[in-house]
């Protein structure tokens, strides 16, 4: 019988949104994914330019650092769950969304499956990911290419605009008051 590895794991994760009401979405997924992880860190927000499709209203996009016992796999089924329970609706590659939650790394793991790819295998080329990712952990690094995020962020070539926008007051309160749950949850 297999065991399973219960030891914390660092994880960022990338959120988007670029309908309705998103940062009210931002902070829905947060709120959701800390059910499960202890969120540790959230970058300011970014309205930034839709990618590959651009005839779409521009996205809102956070990053979040975390703790989770959540092997890759349970992640990956936790975090589409909260995808599909927010109303997110199947739509064609880079369309729009009502919320977008993305796996960015997990530890220093590399992984590609059928089901998954750890790094996100587009980490590298997107700065709506590299800008807030950079905020809150500047010199982490790639696991497969030894590169920081800040050296990555200096290399992307990728075009798209990308503005710092942060949360709103009540919006941020609410954050900081998750991060504190989250870490006196950790504690106990």
């Amino acid at each position: 019988m297999a065991v399973k590895d219960r030891r914390p794991h660092t994880v960022f994760m990338g959120l988007g949104s670029n309908l309705g009401e998103r940062e009210e979405n931002l902070l829905e997924a947060l709120w959701r994914f800390s059910r499960r992880a202890d969120v540790e860190a959230v970058s300011d927000l970014y309205e930034t330019e839709p990618v590959g499709y651009a005839t779409q209203p521009p996205f809102l996009n956070a990053v979040a650092g975390a703790l989770t016992d959540l092997s890759t796999i349970e992640l990956l089924a936790y975090v589409k769950t909260i995808e599909r329970e927010m109303g997110r609706e199947p739509t064609f590659r880079n369309g729009p969304r009502l919320i977008d939650i993305d796996i960015l790394l997990y530890d220093e793991l590399a992984l590609r499956s059928e089901e998954i790819e750890i790094p996100h295998p587009r980490l590298a080329e997107r700065p709506f990911v590299l800008i807030p990712l950079a905020e809150i952990a500047p010199r982490l690094r790639h696991p497969l290419t030894g590169a920081s995020i800040e050296e990555m962020l200096e290399a992307v070539k990728t075009p798209g605009w990308v503005q710092k926008r942060g949360w709103r007051e009540d919006i941020r309160r609410k954050l900081e008051e998750l991060v504190r749950e989250s870490a006196a949850g950790n504690a106990s």
